[in-house]
């Protein structure tokens, strides 16, 4: 399986435990339990923002200590922020996806498409516009690869890199996230999702 971490459109640390839950239901997977985040951080995950995690605890996964993330002079590890008020307090999620039944791609479209055309061009196509589980799992459990920013039901735009190159997360493999555009106005490709029956 794959964790990622999510954050809403409204930018970060704005989700209680509850949100979380429901956050990661809505992108097709789960919230991640420590053992998940503890694999996906011996697996190389390095995320500096604080997210929840199914027991009600907040921690955040460091491979590259530094500055802002807890300290340049500290060990690798899960930072444990440890157990917040579930109504209360808001952080981001880590999410866990292992179940990948269904067809992921990037819709071949003769122009650039708004939110909703994007969202109408997947049906069309006798898909659905995909989830953001739904792309970390294509890319790491499918290695699925492409260089092209499209749509997400969330709103989001990302793009899954799984071999690095120049112009393309030349840094690392990665889903890269280009944020929460505007909807009517800004237009990209849009990445689909049809489900095995």
């Amino acid at each position: 399986g794959v964790v990622f971490p999510y954050s809403p459109r409204l930018g970060r640390y704005n989700l209680n435990f509850h949100e979380a839950q429901r956050a990661c239901e809505e992108q097709d997977s789960v919230i991640a339990s420590f053992e998940q985040l503890y694999d996906a951080w011996r697996s190389g995950l390095d995320w500096c923002n604080a997210g929840w995690l199914s027991d009600g605890s907040v921690q955040y996964p460091i491979t590259k200590p530094r500055e802002p993330c807890g300290g340049k002079n500290t060990v690798p590890g899960v930072r444990n922020y440890g157990f917040w008020d579930k109504d209360r307090s808001r952080y981001d999620v880590f999410c866990f996806t292992s179940n990948f039944n269904g067809r992921f791609y990037y819709l071949i479209h003769p122009t650039k498409l708004t939110y909703e055309e994007a969202v109408q061009a997947c049906l069309k196509d006798g898909a659905q516009i995909a989830k953001v589980g739904q792309i970390f799992a294509a890319w790491k459990l499918l290695g699925y690869d492409r260089c092209d920013a499209g749509w997400l039901a969330d709103g989001s735009v990302r793009y899954p890199i799984s071999r690095p190159r120049k112009r393309c997360s030349p840094s690392e493999a990665a889903v890269r996230f280009v944020g929460f555009p505007d909807k009517k106005h800004k237009l990209y490709g849009v990445y689909c999702f049809r489900a095995y029956n």
